[in-house]
């Protein structure tokens, strides 16, 4: 994946895709990808050696060709002579690992899960990906799991990728969940991985410009079905788009009803868990400085599916007023893709995952106890976006996400 060019999808020989690798720095050159081995440093990445690392002046990206499935990654990072800062992100920029700092001597270990998918639909037929999921989203859809590293000092001394079976948590959503190619537009969905640990994957399935008619007719729900098994999770979250279409008896309470309750049955119908998760607000002041509804009643039919179909409920859009409020409206506009009112910058994504993190032990989600441990949070009291410490990517969007 190299962020600064065009990538276009397109599937991998089969000899080419294997699920176990294991690079060795301290042994192992750093050597650039291609599809005869399968793995190694994208082209345009800054690599060079260090004494048993591989270390880069800006972010640097590490692919192996693998199948669709779940890949528990392990990373050694740090310098036995010096110090290391390192942040790791996948696929389209996931966060995985946040500011990992090692002393001088020290070698830290760190584990995650990274979900890897094709369009694919094992029986037949494929997801029909909007023009951009072929190009600038294309490292979303390929055969190949992509690690970028990056920070003040990332250095790398050992990388090992296999496939595991570990339950997994699919998000079904829209640009404000999805996998964001290009800064500064982000989603809580991709900072979501960070606050888990390396027992279950999380896989978005989310995409700009979705509604859940839009999701079910484009074979999203078909794919989704495909992969789904009995203890595996799907986090729901519509809305923005949903609240645009027209005709007909189309509204909150009927067609996105409905809507909603078929992707509850398709979940419960392979075993797996559903939440409902509301849609946050957008960022519409009062002139008394209070967050007005800009969703309409499209939150409370997700409220009141809940309660009728009793499936747990994230409520985002309740969250989201004192989220922004607590901001304020000359500043909480840090929390947004630069002029955008509904898409989130790096920073309002990440507040938004730890709004999801919360809202998850909140409902009393057996999910939780994949948590790692974080402090409570309280969206009227937000982290700091001074203190917000997320390298960004080099590669800004010319245009916005589809949706809004």
């Amino acid at each position: 994946m190299v962020l600064a060019a065009v990538v276009y999808w397109a599937p991998l020989t089969a000899q080419t895709l294997k699920t176990h690798y294991r690079i060795d720095f301290a042994t192992s050159e750093a050597t650039a990808y291609s599809e005869q081995t399968g793995c190694g440093f994208e082209a345009g990445s800054p690599v060079s050696r260090g004494s048993g690392f591989v270390t880069g002046a800006g972010p640097f990206y590490f692919s192996a060709a693998v199948p669709e499935g779940n890949y528990r990654v392990t990373v050694k990072l740090g310098d036995r002579e010096g110090e290391s800062t390192t942040t790791i992100k996948a696929e389209l920029r996931r966060l995985m690992v946040e500011k990992v700092q090692t002393v001088k001597g020290k070698i830290e270990t760190v584990h995650f899960v990274v979900n890897v998918r094709t369009p694919a639909i094992p029986g037949g037929g494929e997801v029909r990906l909007k023009p951009r999921e072929r190009t600038l989203e294309a490292a979303a859809w390929d055969n190949k799991l992509t690690l970028e590293f990056s920070n003040s000092a990332p250095k790398v001394t050992f990388i090992e990728i296999e496939k595991v079976e570990v339950p997994t948590l699919y998000i079904a959503g829209d640009s404000t969940s999805t996998d964001q190619p290009r800064e500064p537009f982000n989603s809580w969905g991709q900072m979501l991985p960070r606050f888990f640990q390396s027992r279950i994957a999380i896989a978005n399935h989310g995409e700009s410009g979705e509604s859940l008619k839009g999701f079910i007719a484009e074979g999203r729900l078909a794919k989704l079905e495909s992969l789904m098994k009995p203890g595996d999770w799907l986090f729901i979250q519509m809305g923005h788009n949903d609240q645009k279409e027209r005709g007909e008896g189309v509204g909150a309470f009927t067609t996105y009803t409905a809507s909603l309750k078929e992707m509850i049955a398709a979940a419960r119908r392979h075993g797996v868990v559903p939440v409902l998760i509301t849609s946050m607000n957008r960022l519409t002041f009062d002139p008394s400085g209070r967050i007005t509804n800009s969703l309409g009643d499209y939150p409370e039919a997700v409220r009141r599916t809940a309660k009728e179909e009793k499936v747990a409920l994230i409520d985002l859009n309740a969250m989201s007023k004192p989220f922004y409020e607590a901001l304020g409206p000359v500043k909480a506009h840090v929390a947004f893709a630069g002029k955008d009112t509904t898409h989130h910058s790096d920073y309002g994504s990440y507040e938004f995952a730890r709004c999801v993190v919360q809202g998850i032990k909140d409902a009393g989600l057996p999910l939780a106890k994949y948590l790692v441990e974080v402090p409570a949070y309280d969206p009227a009291h937000p982290d700091s976006p001074d203190t917000f410490d997320i390298p960004p990517d080099p590669a800004v969007a010319s245009e916005k996400p589809y949706g809004n």
